[in-house]
């Protein structure tokens, strides 16, 4: 029974990280899309590419422009899949690892390392503006 109410929790926890996911990268569109396909995404498209050159104007240089832009995107969406690996530890943790003392070491060492890559992914990108632009000159 536990394992059917975990394995139903992890469905629910990654449907919501992809609805997140999906509504944040159209709420944040001031425009209101038109419900044709080919212009959405030609929209989403001139959109980033339109962030991409705001990137590589604030940083002076294209290639540490575009480093920025994808530590950028590394850094949104590193949370939800943070919290989903994280969701999966603690049932591997806390619930299978009740029994089964191997399994709840596994999860507490996937927890530790889930949490360490979610805050890598979150300091990248600052350490990265420190160095790029306070050190190199």
């Amino acid at each position: 029974m536990k394992k059917k109410i975990a394995a139903l929790l992890i469905i629910i926890m990654v449907a919501l990280t992809v609805w997140c996911v999906i509504s944040y990268a159209t709420d944040t569109n001031a425009v209101d899309l038109k419900n044709d396909a080919t212009v959405n995404l030609v929209q989403i498209k001139d959109k980033q590419l339109e962030t991409l050159q705001d990137y590589q104007d604030s940083y002076g240089d294209a290639t540490y422009g575009f480093v920025a832009y994808i530590l950028n995107i590394i850094r949104i969406y590193s949370i939800p899949f943070g919290f989903v690996g994280i969701a999966i530890s603690g049932i591997y943790r806390y619930i299978i690892g009740i029994r089964k003392l191997d399994v709840r070491d596994k999860g507490f060492g996937a927890m530790i390392g889930i949490i360490t890559a979610m805050v890598i992914c979150q300091v990248l990108p600052l350490v990265f503006a420190i160095v790029v632009k306070g050190w190199r000159g």
